[in-house]
């Protein structure tokens, strides 16, 4: 059964950095044997604008039938805005909680993310679900691709 794992921007990123570049083709690799769908989103595709045209185009290199663009909608806005408010992190991760308000609603199998202070961290990923059990939305897993691996 394909896993359906929601890529936030740091994970496009780090397929060229040293520190994360093996275990980040490693998934790469997953996706290209159709173990893993990635899926992304709107948010995601723009933060990728910014970044230098080999990490923006990897998206673009992944076959459509691997890949799957999901939409930030209102709903996913006031998630985010509910893990602020319950200062999970302060308000310069608002986008960051977009990423996971967004994989939570999209009910992926485990947000990746090589972000270890506000996303891959024991005590935000506590904070994040005390949230969503709170108002009603299923817990998500959120790992870093060495978890995967």
């Amino acid at each position: 059964m394909i896993q359906r794992c929601y890529f936030d921007t740091s994970i496009f990123g780090g397929f060229f950095d040293p520190e994360f570049s093996k275990e980040t083709k490693q998934i790469f690799d997953l996706i290209a044997e159709g173990k893993i769908l990635c899926i992304y989103s709107d948010l995601c595709e723009e933060e990728l604008i910014l970044a230098p045209s080999r990490i923006s185009k990897l998206v673009e290199k992944i076959p459509k039938e691997f890949k799957q663009k999901i939409l930030v909608t209102p709903e996913c806005l006031e998630l985010a805005a509910l893990y602020i408010k319950h200062k999970v992190v302060g308000l310069t991760s608002l986008d960051d909680c977009i990423h996971i308000a967004t994989a939570t609603l999209y009910r992926v199998d485990a947000l990746l993310s090589w972000n270890f202070k506000h996303i891959v961290n024991s005590n935000r990923i506590t904070g994040y679900n005390h949230v969503n059990s709170a108002y009603g939305y299923v817990k998500i897993p959120i790992k870093s691709p060495r978890e995967i691996i």
